[in-house]
């Protein structure tokens, strides 16, 4: 299926959870990262339950500091 994370096509094999995309198609630590799917962010304690459909478009944001 094919999916858009962060303004770059990305090809999967079967639907996942965030929680999976983030551990075994993005590399991606879940710390500091906010989610959100087609405009929606997505809590947190949801990505366990929030499945990739395909054509999803993904947005990871990733928390800095600094001033």
């Amino acid at each position: 299926m094919d999916i858009t994370v962060n303004n770059e096509p990305l090809q999967i094999s079967d639907t996942c959870s965030i929680t999976q995309l983030l551990q075994n198609h993005v590399q991606q630590n879940p710390e500091g990262i906010a989610v959100a799917v087609n405009q929606s962010v997505i809590p947190k304690s949801e990505w366990a339950n929030t499945f990739i459909a395909s054509g999803d478009t993904i947005i990871l944001i990733k928390a800095t500091q600094g001033g």
